[in-house]
């Protein structure tokens, strides 16, 4: 660990010190306590980070840890415009605040969304840094430099802490200013793109890290939910604690009346210890009135053949020329139907809650992705003014979209409101699966027509299923391209694939029966986790057809035109760079000595451009298995994959970001999945959700594409590949094509007339 690494509430009571703030300001920091009254000279043209005077720099990151090791890329993103001694970086994970605008972690934003905003205020403080040392050491500034912490003049020096306690920075930087900043070139630049240790991983190994489970405060109670039969539609007509009073220790029970409307028919059982409140919970019997709201997976993914078969029903996403003409004009077109089933988050640290009043503030402390759309829905369940309300943060014991939206975070409100005392909500791992927030069951129709070449003339793509959108943040659907109402792009997303079409149609449809029998959510990889599985097996499938290899034909498709030919600073280069890592994971997979296969190994290629065309990663996989013909048993032996992610904050990161990504992609292929039975999953705890185990983890190989491009996401660009590259290796391995994920073995015996 740093020598120099301090906590955030260390950094709380230590802020007399002197320092000088660098972010964007969009109020008045003098005023705030966390800077305190500028002091010895301080500085305050941003808020993103301190130099204090004893030299330490402090980044302040307002997006989620929860092991992708945000804070050390965004500190080094900071530290390369500053250029900063690497050596004398800390960082601190802020609560909620007005000043830091959108707090949330997922869509694999955080980088890329945060590179020029922290680039631009580390090069502010550079520069005004340069001046005030150049003044301190009486030469010209265009005679020094910047480097290490330090404004060098030949053999002279001055240090950016002892810069900061003269006084001596003048300077102040406007928006336009910060804007025009010319930043450095990618070939002066000494941290990003090179290694380092990340800067959390002390304190996760030594036990000193903070998940929301640890936190305690004084006279805290704990409390374990009390859940209805289904997520909606329950009210709850009456309940009997009798034979939880007999439990020492059980304190009462509370009724969740929700003011949102969230929370429909829950209690909490309330005791001075967490097992008794789990006891208690299970003691308490409850008697409701349901309506609605139980449907099962088969009756979800029958609604959605329908919807896709269906063609009034949907908006558009996408639309280039007329696609339906084209198709209806085809001698020939291809047309299949992919499905997938729910899929449960199952972080390793189930759900909680620590909810207090701190005089008239209230205070939260939970593991949260999305603090700024949670916290307006505790402030109406508690009846207060948003401003009253602060969000600690904590490490996240895994996240994977399951704490974008918080609502757990209401029933512990509701309750330490009710108890007048601090009130610790954990659930139980059957609790948690009961009330995720899955991935929804979808049904997708891909119907497509090419000429004798090959070449895409129409393609068309539906697909149904819920809409996390529709009900987290209603504010982020767009408006359907043809004028028919609103659709969801976290839904759809992905299926506007980068493969040159001269007609495509995309249309997403909310099924409604998944959206009144769960709360569809964001799961890692969102939309391309099950449009990309729908892309490239439709794709695949073509290159058989046409008698074509699968990873040429995919090259004959990447002609890089129209909006394919990308566009900067996003996109640059566009599926040309898609065209450059399928090359290189055909020559170091061995794609060309495939045929070579003992019978029952096959290889299957499958490409990805991560979680949005605006930022697109660049992704190909091949994945190499064998079948047992006898037990349809699928083993994934190799997994290979090129990624283009531009330029790497933090490059050790960044594998094993990928590397996760990977085993998480393998995981719903194979092993993950559920089924909705009555309004509820199947499968609660991990006895029988079974993510991939140690024993199926195949050899992992996983390379980077170095350059200087704008950086993009990678929390979940290396999920999306996977299953399609594993569907299209079965198929080489055994002429079986499946369309469904999971993929079971008695799906692989089916699909081999076994």
């Amino acid at each position: 660990m740093s020598a120099f690494y301090v906590n955030r509430r260390w950094f709380l009571a230590s802020v007399g010190s002197a320092a000088v703030a660098m972010g964007f300001l969009p109020f008045d920091a003098k005023a705030d306590p966390v800077f305190g009254a500028p002091d010895g000279g301080g500085y305050e043209p941003t808020i993103w980070y301190e130099i204090r005077g004893d030299g330490r720099i402090l980044v302040h990151v307002t997006r989620a840890e929860m092991g992708q090791h945000i804070g050390t890329a965004l500190a080094r993103i900071v530290a390369e415009e500053l250029e900063a001694d690497w050596a004398h970086v800390e960082i601190d994970h802020v609560d909620t605040n007005p000043r830091w605008g959108e707090m949330v972690t997922g869509g694999s934003w955080s980088v890329h969304k945060s590179f020029d905003q922290l680039s631009r205020a580390g090069a502010a403080g550079r520069i005004a840094l340069l001046e005030a040392g150049a003044r301190m050491l009486g030469v010209p500034e265009g005679e020094c430099v910047a480097r290490d912490s330090q404004i060098r003049h030949g053999n002279r020096a001055v240090g950016y802490g002892e810069i900061v306690a003269s006084g001596r920075i003048e300077r102040k930087f406007s928006e336009e200013e910060l804007s025009a900043i010319a930043l450095k070139p990618a070939s002066e630049r000494r941290l990003l793109n090179r290694d380092t240790v990340a800067r959390d991983v002390p304190a996760k190994v030594n036990g000193a890290a903070i998940y929301g489970i640890d936190r305690k405060v004084a006279d805290m109670v704990y409390a374990r939910p009390v859940l209805p039969p289904t997520r909606y539609g329950n009210t709850i007509a009456s309940w009997d604690d009798v034979a939880a009073r007999k439990l020492p220790g059980y304190l009462r029970t509370v009724v969740i009346d929700d003011p949102t409307g969230t929370c429909q028919g829950w209690l909490v059982a309330v005791a001075e210890s967490w097992p008794i409140a789990a006891k208690a919970a299970e003691l308490i019997e409850v008697r409701y009135r349901s309506n609605g709201g139980d449907a099962s997976d088969d009756q979800m993914l029958a609604e959605g053949e329908r919807l896709v078969e269906n063609p009034s029903t949907g908006g558009i996403f996408h639309q280039d020329g007329d696609a339906l003409t084209r198709i209806a004009e085809a001698g020939d077109v291809h047309d299949g139907i992919y499905r997938t089933h729910t899929v449960l988050h199952m972080q390793l640290e189930p759900l909680n809650a620590l909810v207090w009043r701190d005089g008239r503030t209230w205070r939260v402390h939970a593991g949260n992705q999305w603090q700024t759309i949670t916290l307006p829905l505790v402030a109406k369940a508690l009846g207060i003014e948003q401003g009253d309300l602060v969000f600690e943060t904590s490490y996240l014991g895994g996240g994977f979209g399951r704490r974008l939206y918080c609502e757990f975070i209401v029933p512990a409100a509701l309750a330490a409101k009710a108890m007048g005392r601090p009130v610790k909500l954990i659930f139980a791992r059957s609790d948690d699966a009961r009330m995720d927030q899955p991935r929804s069951p979808t049904v997708q129709r891909v119907r497509s027509a090419t000429d004798p070449q090959g070449r895409l003339l129409a393609y068309d793509h539906r697909c149904a299923a819920g809409w996390p959108t529709a009900t987290i943040s209603p504010g982020f659907l767009a408006p359907s391209k043809d004028g028919n109402g609103m659709v969801d792009p976290f839904a759809i997303n992905g299926a506007d694939h980068w493969y040159d079409a001269a007609s495509q149609r995309i249309s997403t449809i909310r099924n409604d029966l998944v959206q009144g029998t769960m709360l569809p959510g964001y799961l890692r990889s969102v939309a391309p986790g099950y449009t990309t599985w729908a892309v490239e097996t439709h794709v695949d499938e073509l290159a058989h057809k046409l008698g074509r290899d699968p990873a040429e034909y995919r090259l004959a498709l990447l002609g890089a035109k129209g909006r394919n030919a990308g566009a900067a600073p996003h996109a640059v280069g566009g599926s040309n760079r898609l065209r450059a890592v399928l090359e290189r994971v055909m020559e170091k997979a061995g794609w060309s000595n495939r045929r070579a296969l003992p019978p029952g190994k096959g290889m299957g290629i499958a490409l990805g451009t991560g979680q949005e065309r605006d930022m697109p990663t660049w992704i190909a996989t091949v994945a190499q298995v064998s079948v047992d013909r006898a037990s349809g048993a699928v083993k994934v032996e190799r997994i290979t994959s090129v990624v283009d992610a531009g330029t790497l904050a933090h490059p050790d990161g960044a594998l094993a970001q990928v590397e996760g990504s990977i085993l998480w992609g393998l995981s719903m292929a194979l092993f993950e999945g559920t089924t909705y039975e009555k309004g509820l999953p199947r499968d609660l705890n991990l006895d029988t959700y079974t993510p991939v185990r140690m024993p199926d983890v195949p050899e992992i190989e996983v390379e980077f594409v170095r350059n200087d491009h704008m950086p993009v996401g990678l929390g979940e660009p290396g999920v999306i590949s996977i299953a399609p590259a594993v569907g299209n290796a079965i198929f080489a391995a055994t002429g079986a094509r499946v369309r469904d994920l999971p993929i079971r073995p008695e799906a692989v015996r089916a699909a081999m007339g076994a």
